[in-house]
């Protein structure tokens, strides 16, 4: 009778089997070892809040360098305006050299002195001719006119050469700072789009009562302010409240930090500089317990500034999607020192 037994599997088979088997099993459990685990809320906020305030920095950045071009710009149109005016009268110099010329060939013949500096470069011609007896004091004056004329105006050419450049290094790197600020906020709306919506909604209502309760009663103490400078800057800044953050914004719809700051003690008076690494100079510094409304409070490294409103409160545009508000000291982040604006 034939047997129905089926065959035994072979060693050889069996050991690849469970060789194969055993990989799989140790594969998935790295996959599970190394695959982390979704961030929380709070760690996502601490992240996000992280990426603005280094997007806060290229902005920073950004802006002085839009202020750096704006001058540059300015100072080359003065200097081509310049160099056009100096042509213009180095022209004229030398058309009198001309008519010099004109008048002694009718007298009979062109003198080589003269004939000598229409023929040659007027930069090193003076050095050649001034040992002619043939010059008279006039026209040794009028080529000495035309020398240092020239030199004047290669010069300034050189300087809008060299202004130029300048101009297109800035170009270059307000496209690199545009860029690292896009990539930052990028970055945090990918981090905020991993939330759940719950918790984007609790991230949201989080902000709005924020907002709320820096609209509504603010306790700012007592305190007298710095200045008249100061207290007019603070209440410029307080009529803002609500009005959106957005980068490079300088009013009167939207603002960064430092274009809040310049914008409100521009109201009372007082031109300060754009940027908060400048802001640093336009007063004198002081430190916290010295502080009074009105004053500028530079955070992060100086990445950051507001307006000191009293009662520990600061009056500042925060960061994207926030709007102008007032906002605990204690909440913002590493306090660096205040500075005084004087008027």
């Amino acid at each position: 009778m034939a047997s129905h037994r089926r065959p035994k599997q072979s060693s050889r088979t069996r050991v690849t089997v469970l060789t194969v088997t055993a990989a799989a099993a140790v594969a998935l459990t790295s996959q599970a070892a190394n695959a982390a685990p979704k961030p929380t809320k709070s760690e996502v906020k601490a992240k996000v809040d992280k990426l603005y305030e280094e997007a806060e920095r290229a902005t920073n950045q950004y802006d002085g360098a839009k202020e750096k071009q704006k001058k540059l710009e300015k100072e080359i149109d003065q200097l081509q305006d310049k160099v056009a005016r100096e042509q213009d009268e180095l022209n004229e110099l030398r058309s009198g050299i001309g008519a010099m010329a004109s008048e002694q060939y009718r007298s009979g013949g062109i003198d080589p002195s003269v004939q000598l500096f229409l023929s040659a470069d007027p930069d090193d011609y003076l050095d050649k001719a001034s040992t002619l007896d043939s010059l008279s004091e006039q026209q040794l004056d009028s080529l000495k006119k035309v020398q240092a004329k020239q030199r004047t105006l290669a010069q300034e050419r050189s300087e809008a050469s060299e202004k130029l450049k300048d101009l297109a290094d800035t170009r270059t790197e307000l496209g690199k700072r545009k860029d690292e600020i896009q990539g930052k906020l990028s970055k945090a709306q990918k981090l905020l789009n991993s939330l759940t919506a719950a918790e984007r909604q609790e991230m949201a209502d989080e902000e709005a009562r924020a907002s709320r309760s820096s609209a509504g009663r603010v306790d700012l103490g007592n305190e007298a302010a710095a200045s008249r400078y100061g207290a007019a800057a603070l209440s410029a800044a307080a009529s803002q409240i609500g009005k959106p953050y957005v980068r490079g914004g300088t009013g009167p719809n939207s603002y960064d930090c430092s274009g809040l700051t310049q914008w409100a003690y521009g109201q009372a008076g007082l031109q300060i500089s754009r940027v908060t690494y400048t802001q640093v100079n336009d007063g004198t510094r002081i430190g916290m317990s010295q502080l009074k409304p009105g004053d500028l409070v530079f955070f992060n490294n100086t990445e950051h500034v507001g307006l000191y409103a009293g009662g520990g409160q600061v009056l500042h545009a925060p960061y994207p999607g926030a709007v102008v508000r007032y906002e605990s000291m204690s909440t913002i982040g590493s306090f660096q020192f205040g500075v005084r604006v004087a008027g």
